[in-house]
This record gives C-alpha cells, structure tokens and sequence, in this order.
C-alpha cells in the first residue's frame, strides 16, 4: 500500500512538473512571436517609407495654370506627419490609368482599446495628384502599437538637421531634404514579464534621389554615420504614458500643433505626440 502510495505521489510531481514546463515554454513561445511580428511590422513599414521617400520629388512648374501641387511637408507633431508626393507607386491593375507618381500621406491616430495600444501609423496613397495634397486615395494601416513616429530632415545648404520641413515655406522653399532620418517607437510584449511591454526603437535613414546635393559631399557618410538600421534595440524600455490630440490639415488653412521634447532614439530628434489631420476620402 505504501509502494502504490509512493508511485502515485511521484507521478503526480512529474506530471505537475511536465505540465509547469509546458506551459513556460508555450508562454514563451508566444512572446517570442508577438516580438517577431512587431519587428516585421516595423521592417515592412520602414521600408516602404524608405523607398516613397527616397523618390520624393517636386514639380518645377510652379506657376503653371492648372497645375498639380506636389509638396514635401514634414509636420514636427508627435507622432509625426508627412505629406509628399513620389514617383514610388506600383500599378496593381492591368490597363489602369496610372503611372509611378502618387501623392502619399502618413500620420497617426490613436488606437481603439480593442486593437491595442499606443497610435495606429496611416498611410495614404492616391494615384492622381491634384491641387489637395492632403485628400482622396486609399488609406490603410502601416503599423500598430505605435508609441512615436519621428522624422528628421536634412538640409544640403545649412548643413543641419531639422525637425520641421516644407517646401511651400521660406527657408526650404521649393527644395526637398537631402536625406530623412526615421525613427519608429513600437509598444511590444516584455520578455520577463508577459503581462507588461516594452518600447522598442528602430531607425534608418534616407538619401533621396531628386533633392539637391550637400554643399559639402564629404560632410554625407560623416552625418549618417552612427545612425541605426531598421533592427530593433537589444535594450528595450517600458513604454511611457502619452495623449492624442487632433492635428489640423496644412493644406485646409489650419496648422498644426507642435511640442518640443528629446527622442528615445538618438539625441536631438524633436516631435512629441499629436496625430496627423491627413486622412483620406
């Protein structure tokens, strides 16, 4: 009696013991793919960012009669917001009536509590440019769980970088940035703690083809040197707590409001929390 005791009682620690391992690694196993996706989330969104930028352009004719407006304006909002017009689009439909310009917006807004948390990263793309840079074409999510979005823009005359750009103002007027720096804040799941998150950064950068050269052309792999690809931070941090607040369309005669603030991901990228108003019809 005491022998089947005892048999009994080792099976039940083996298998209270089988069933606790069992249960790590499946938890584990899904960090580990909660991380995945939002590491390929954030590739995805990088490089399809990375390649609309780097074939930003502009259009020379600017006092044309019934001309297109085509703009490169960087809003200093948090997150961001960027409208531009580029020679990236890829025609889907055999026969339609498209060429490679679009006209492309990305801002973001505030996640519903049921989709996750932190900002939803928008994009819009309209194959027509007209005189609304900021209006029609399709609108999709580009990235979830964002906690920031932040650009930088490089300036081939005074040789800095800037947190603010547009072409239909005075000091960039009509001239596009010689390289974008992009920074990208995801919300994902802590490692260590299943119920908590974390932030994790990625960066890249930009040189874009139809934007005037440096003054200095040496200064280029010096300014760019430093800056991180599109991989995620072996060091990620607990997400902070941040507000949404609705942004103006530039382009409806209201502006924006911007807010200073030092970014997570390399010193000096300004941009603080605020959707953008450039959502698609």
């Amino acid at each position: 009696m005491l022998e089947t005791m005892l048999s009994m009682f080792v099976v039940v620690v083996m298998g209270a013991m089988v069933t606790e391992t069992l249960s790590n690694s499946i938890e584990i196993n899904r960090i580990l793919e909660d991380r995945d996706v939002t590491t390929r989330s954030a590739r995805v969104a990088l490089s399809k960012l990375r390649r609309e930028i780097q074939l930003a352009y502009l259009t020379p004719n600017q006092s044309a009669i019934e001309r297109y407006q085509t703009v490169f304006v960087g809003e200093d909002n948090n997150p961001d917001t960027l409208y531009l017009a580029s020679l990236a689009h890829q025609r889907l439909y055999m026969n339609s009536r498209e060429c490679d310009q679009a006209e492309i917006t990305v801002w973001a807004e505030s996640t519903p509590s049921d989709l996750g948390e932190g900002n939803i990263l928008f994009h819009r793309e309209s194959p027509r440019i007209d005189e609304e840079p900021a209006e029609q074409g399709a609108v999709y999510p580009l990235a979830y769980n964002v906690e920031q979005f932040n650009l930088r823009y490089l300036d081939s005359q005074s040789m800095e970088w800037k947190d603010e750009w547009d072409t239909r103002g005075v000091d960039t007027a009509g001239r596009l940035p010689r390289a974008v720096e992009i920074g990208l804040l995801l919300i994902g799941a802590d490692p260590e703690d299943p119920d908590d998150t974390v932030e994790i950064p990625f960066v890249t950068s930009v040189v874009l083809e139809y934007a005037p050269p440096l003054n200095d052309p040496s200064a280029m792999m010096g300014m760019l040197q430093g800056m991180g690809g599109m991989g995620g931070s072996s060091n990620p941090r607990r997400p902070g707590s941040s507000s949404s607040r609705p942004g103006a369309n530039p382009f409806s005669g209201g502006q924006a409001r911007p807010q200073g603030g030092n970014s997570p991901f390399l010193p000096g990228i300004g941009g603080r929390l605020q959707p953008g108003g450039g959502g698609g019809k």
